[in-house]
């Protein structure tokens, strides 16, 4: 698999504008659901809905009483608030999120208190309605977060014992308190005036007919992932004003229209070649009813004059749109015909079906002709696809299951295509997953941490889950060949690498190569700015430490305040009457084991757990089913069997087991003569675990176990400080 990492120094107001709208779509998008609700509330309860109920949509009743209603308090304090706790929360999690929902809430009050004064001076029919603070929102909320993280910052390490919690309380609410009068007195008439500007400059380009050219700026932008700082950051929040007062806005129109998109689309189907003609019709499909408009980018991408297809196809809809009146109640989120229809009102869907046929014709009409009249690059979907990724700065799943996967480009990529990614950026967190998250992760975590470590990158996190726990967070997950399938269906813009064992891999070097080339692409020549993560022929000599840094980590969350023992440090020591049993005792360790199969050995490992009450006879079969499913064995001689993360209930504690067969048994195809069984609670087993690891990374280590007669000199061994 090839990466390509793009390379600049200098200031790239493209990359800057994209992370812009990035944040600005990382506040919204989670709160379109919010956005719908209040889209369905104007529908059916304002005076002019379907079913008009004066107590819900806030208007006068038949006696003459006004009732506020849902409508307007939602739109005009919960949808901001959302936006604020969602932007605080993205910069400081909980902590930041109350601030930042007490700093806009400032910004709110200092609105509405502006506009209050000012209709004083106006007449009657010159009364201006409430502005919306989405704005405000986006700029207050993340800002008060980040300041009071480095705030927080700057005092963590002063504060008296015991006093933590009444500093943590007071400070966040002190500083809350400032926030919201900077967002009253401050923030507010900055984004009063910038609302009216803009709401100004829409109005005029509305009178005069112009609104159609603001498509020469939306339908470029789209392809270079910008619409988000233009969409979320503008349209929404003056669509959203707009909506409060009219029912609905042309503005949810503009980058919605799936029209531009679905007539180039259909060009290729019908004039397109090889590849991207195979493609177009299911891409079509996605992009029309699924709504998501990224899958037609590559394909403008391959022949970028049809930039020039959309942009005619995006002014004619909105031009129809504001021909017919149209508009919507809420944004339509993702951009489907089946979404902008539901948001759309009554009188709208006669319009706003024409407009987006127009659209599609007039795309499909200029795309036809530049297909027919320039040179095709014989439908290379998959570069173009790569391209857009590394443009995206994340891999794209929809459009990856139409290329089949190969947007990576080149025989690199052609031949690493289960583990292909064009993630780009910079590599911070990395994790190794397996089944149960107990063993085979924590065994893969320590190498790479260390290699990691000794090339400098000390702020890398590596770690070990479970992949039934992952989410989309990571940016390289490493698993087993056979779990790869599975990771990637959580994690589907990560890195993946996929190894045959975690124990001996070369890929730990290349991926060292490839945080390297990612985190420090200053120090890389020129012929390094593709990072190829495949199957590499170096070995890799130590491949056994990777449980030292997983189990590090597992343990600075789970161990309390104040110096404690090791559990590997234990291990040696005779416990007291009242002492927790050890992880690995003498009675758990077989210097001669009587198995002659893997199935066999997983047995006499897991009779010794069971043996010694850490176990029900359940985990033993729980162990047979793990390594039915992904082998255990972990190179240089080693296996680690465990059960499923179903069968955790089967553990009353955790320990290990050591057997040694000084003959070798096959596992499987590989060569064994260590296997240590495991049974985890949760994280106690981890720092022995990292010695074991750390002792089978060194082939005198190993020579040492191997020549061990006694089960006492086996505990030294792995008591021993490794680093």
């Amino acid at each position: 698999m090839t990466t390509t990492t793009e390379t600049t120094s200098a200031f790239n107001p493209r990359v800057v504008l994209q992370k812009v709208g990035t944040s600005l779509s990382n506040m919204v998008m989670p709160n379109i659901p919010a956005l719908i609700a209040w889209g369905i509330f104007t529908a059916f309860f304002i005076a002019d809905g379907f079913t008009p109920v004066a107590a819900l949509g806030g208007f006068k009743d038949g006696s003459g009483a006004e009732h506020v209603g849902l409508v307007t308090p939602m739109i005009h304090y919960l949808l901001p608030l959302l936006i604020a706790n969602t932007g605080g929360r993205m910069v400081y999690e909980a902590r930041g999120a109350v601030i930042g929902v007490v700093a806009t809430m400032g910004v709110i009050a200092g609105s509405d208190e502006l506009v209050a004064k000012l209709n004083l001076t106006q007449p009657p029919d010159q009364q201006i309605g409430q502005i919306h603070m989405f704005i405000g929102a986006m700029i207050m909320a993340p800002l008060a977060a980040w300041l009071m993280k480095k705030l927080d910052q700057l005092w963590q390490e002063k504060i008296p014992a015991g006093f933590e919690m009444l500093v943590n309380l007071f400070s966040a609410g002190i500083f809350s308190f400032i926030m919201a009068l900077i967002g009253f007195y401050g923030l507010a008439p900055i984004v009063n005036g910038l609302m009216n500007l803009l709401g100004s400059g829409v109005e005029g380009l509305i009178g005069l007919g112009l609104l159609p050219l603001v498509s020469i700026l939306i339908e470029p932008a789209k392809v270079f992932f910008l619409n988000n700082a233009i969409n979320h950051g503008v349209l929404t929040p003056l669509g959203l004003t707009e909506a409060s007062q009219n029912g609905k806005s042309v503005l949810f129109l503009l980058e919605a229209n799936p029209g531009p998109g679905f007539g180039i689309l259909l060009a290729y189907t019908i004039f397109g070649r090889e590849a991207a003609r195979a493609s177009a019709p299911g891409a079509a499909l996605i992009q029309f009813v699924g709504g998501i408009h990224e899958i037609y980018f590559p394909y403008v991408l391959m022949k970028p004059v049809l930039i020039l297809a959309a942009i005619g196809g995006g002014m004619t809809g909105v031009f129809l749109n504001v021909l017919f009146h149209t508009g919507l109640r809420a944004p339509a989120a993702p951009g489907s015909i089946i979404a902008i229809f539901g948001n759309a009102t009554t009188d709208s869907y006669l319009g706003i079906a024409i407009a987006v046929l127009g659209a599609t014709v007039v795309s499909f009409v200029l795309a036809a002709i530049l297909l027919r009249v320039g040179k095709q690059d014989d439908g290379d979907i998959a570069s173009a696809t790569a391209k857009m990724e590394q443009m995206k700065g994340k891999k794209s799943s929809v459009a990856g299951a139409l290329t089949g996967g190969a947007a990576a480009g080149g025989a690199a990529g052609a031949a690493a295509a289960a583990d292909d990614s064009s993630h780009s950026g910079p590599i911070e967190r990395i994790v190794f997953a397996c089944d149960a998250g107990m063993g085979s992760s924590a065994m893969g975590a320590t190498v790479l941490r260390k290699k990691v470590r000794s090339a400098g990158f000390d702020d890398v996190e590596v770690t070990n889950k479970a992949i039934s726990s992952l989410n989309d967070e990571w940016d390289v997950v490493v698993t087993q060949k056979e779990l790869t399938d599975r990771a990637r269906q959580r994690t589907g813009s990560a890195i993946h690498v996929s190894v045959d064992q975690f124990m001996n891999s070369p890929r730990y070097d290349e991926v060292v190569e490839l945080v390297e080339q990612r985190n420090n692409p200053d120090a890389a020549s020129a012929d390094e700015v593709d990072a190829t993560v495949g199957e590499g022929t170096a070995a890799a000599a130590g491949g056994a430490a990777s449980a030292a840094g997983a189990a590090n980590t597992h343990r600075a969350e789970a161990a309390p305040t104040g110096e404690q023992p090791s559990e590997a440090a234990t291990a040696t020591a005779e416990p007291s009457a009242d002492a927790e049993p050890e992880i690995l005792s003498a009675s758990s360790i077989v210097l001669d084991g009587s198995a002659g199969s893997a199935d066999a050995a997983i047995d006499e490992a897991g009779s010794l757990l069971v043996r010694a009450g850490a176990v029900e006879n359940a985990y033993v079969s729980a162990m047979h089913d793990r390594e039915a499913t992904v082998s255990t064995f972990m190179g240089n001689g080693l296996a680690i069997p465990h059960g499923t993360n179903e069968a955790k209930e089967s553990i009353s504690r955790s320990a290990m087991s050591f057997v040694r067969y000084p003959q070798g048994i096959d596992w499987n195809g590989n060569p064994v003569t260590f296997v240590v069984g495991i049974a985890g609670v949760g994280n106690e087993h981890l720092s022995l675990l990292q010695n074991v690891a750390m002792t089978f990374s060194d082939p005198a280590q190993v020579e040492r176990l191997e020549k061990a007669t006694t089960e006492q000199e086996i505990l030294d061994i792995f008591s021993e400080d490794k680093d």
